[in-house]
């Protein structure tokens, strides 16, 4: 079991609802661009059974890869496993998950969450939708990466 208290690494956990979209493509991007002292792994609330096809291949045009992922249902263990956790988008809620946590006497993890900016608000759609995303995604990604692994 990976932990915070690991002094080796650091687990990033990225989650949305469906683990099938934003936190895949945050996730691979990372999995790209991370030190080996940096562990990344991704959930779903409420995840689908697939990840998106449109996605993965949003994600390989620059060189990361969704490949052997598939949606996996956030658990309260998988917040006390992790460093940082970020939530995409507004409508994640894991504040269940952490109170678990609490009562389990397991430290809460670092929480940040990503507004993302919301193509389909606009009228974009399908794989023009998940480029912008992936590019929003991306810069965040890096941010991050700086802050959790300076190099």
């Amino acid at each position: 079991m990976t932990t915070i208290r690991d002094q080796d690494r650091t687990v990033v956990l990225f989650v949305c609802v469906r683990n099938s979209g934003k936190s895949q493509i945050a996730a691979a991007l990372a999995r790209r661009d991370a030190p080996a002292a940096v562990e990344i792994r991704s959930a779903g609330t409420a995840p689908a059974p697939d990840v998106s096809a449109e996605a993965a291949a949003v994600v390989e045009q620059v060189g990361a890869t969704c490949r052997g992922e598939y949606p996996k249902e956030l658990l309260a263990a998988d917040l006390g496993e992790a460093g940082r956790v970020v939530l995409l988008g507004g409508e994640v809620d894991v504040e269940p998950l952490l109170e678990e946590l609490d009562r389990s006497g397991a430290s809460r993890p670092a929480v940040e969450r990503w507004e993302l900016d919301e193509p389909s608000e606009r009228g974009v759609e399908g794989l023009e939708r998940l480029v912008l995303l992936r590019d929003d995604i991306a810069a965040r990604v890096e941010a991050l990466l700086a802050d959790v692994a300076p190099r």
